[in-house]
């Protein structure tokens, strides 16, 4: 599906989208999923693991294993140049032009994503080069200003990413996602395994960037501390389907699911008055208070 690009639709709409192993096409690991994302606004997506955070954002991107498939819906995403398309009707060529370009993603472990065997400055350059065909000097130029962005000095363009810490791999696969200046950024659980310090100031330089570019962005958390700093929406996701969605001041203000309510009484408070509560499928049924 094409049309002509539509300045006041949300940047992407996912509707009914369910996802399956493809030996097992019944037992649905995403059933009936959808949420809009706007520009400039920040979607969090929260749950537990196998919840089907990462395989709805993977299905974004085109990334599903061979081992899964897309049983229905569909992710249309408001080109700025192509119009409003149906990512799950584009073949692979046509994907390939908008990941990277479009639609950035950033990985949960920087050091597996990022090759060990290149330098961070290489590895930026990569999309810079495919994408928009900036080659020699301007270049090393672009790489340059984009590790400066993200706060790490441009002589470490030749480094390798055993050679920086986590926070600063964590840094140079953002610079990596916003190297053509996306107008959708996915990040999953950007901020896991660094330290609080590292992870204030990933999440404040994720923020800014969202809003001095515009761009929208699907966050992907099991922290609601991380939703109280930077989300607009939040969608909390339950065995693979929606169980709520609404505004951060809404869904932890006043939640109404007991899933919703059961997660946030797993959050400790600052002082460590508050008794925590593991969630217990069986009380859940019942129906939990906050």
């Amino acid at each position: 599906m094409t049309s002509t690009y539509q300045q006041n639709t949300p940047i992407l709409q996912i509707s009914q989208l369910s996802i399956s192993p493809r030996k097992a096409p019944t037992r649905l690991l995403v059933n009936g999923v959808g949420f809009n994302i706007e520009a400039g606004k920040t979607t969090c997506v929260v749950g537990e693991s196998g919840s089907g955070k990462s395989l709805t954002a993977l299905a974004v991107m085109g990334l599903l294993s061979k081992q899964l498939q897309l049983n229905s819906g569909s992710i249309l995403f408001n080109n700025t140049e192509a119009g409003v398309q149906d990512l799950t009707k584009l073949d692979i060529d046509s994907l390939q032009k908008i990941r990277g370009a479009k639609i950035a993603m950033i990985f949960q472990e920087p050091m597996t994503s990022l090759n060990p065997v290149l330098t961070v400055g290489y590895q930026i350059g990569e999309s810079l080069t495919a994408h928009l065909g900036i080659k020699g000097d301007a270049l090393k130029t672009k790489v340059a200003s984009l590790l400066a962005l993200v706060g790490i000095p441009a002589s470490r363009a030749s480094s390798y990413p055993d050679e920086l810490s986590g926070g600063q791999r964590q840094r140079v696969m953002i610079a990596m996602s916003i190297a053509c200046e996306p107008q959708l950024l996915i990040a999953d659980e950007p901020t896991t395994a660094l330290d609080v310090t590292v992870q204030a100031q990933i999440l404040k330089l994720l923020d800014d960037l969202k809003n001095r570019m515009n761009m929208g962005m699907l966050f992907i958390t099991h922290d609601f501390g991380v939703v109280a700093d930077i989300a607009d929406q939040v969608v909390v996701m339950f065995r693979g389907e929606i169980v709520e969605i609404g505004t951060k001041e809404a869904v932890l203000g006043n939640p109404q699911h007991p899933y919703t309510k059961a997660l946030l009484a797993c959050v400790p408070d600052a002082e460590g008055k508050k008794a925590l509560r593991p969630i217990d499928y069986a009380w859940l049924k019942e129906g939990a208070t906050a």
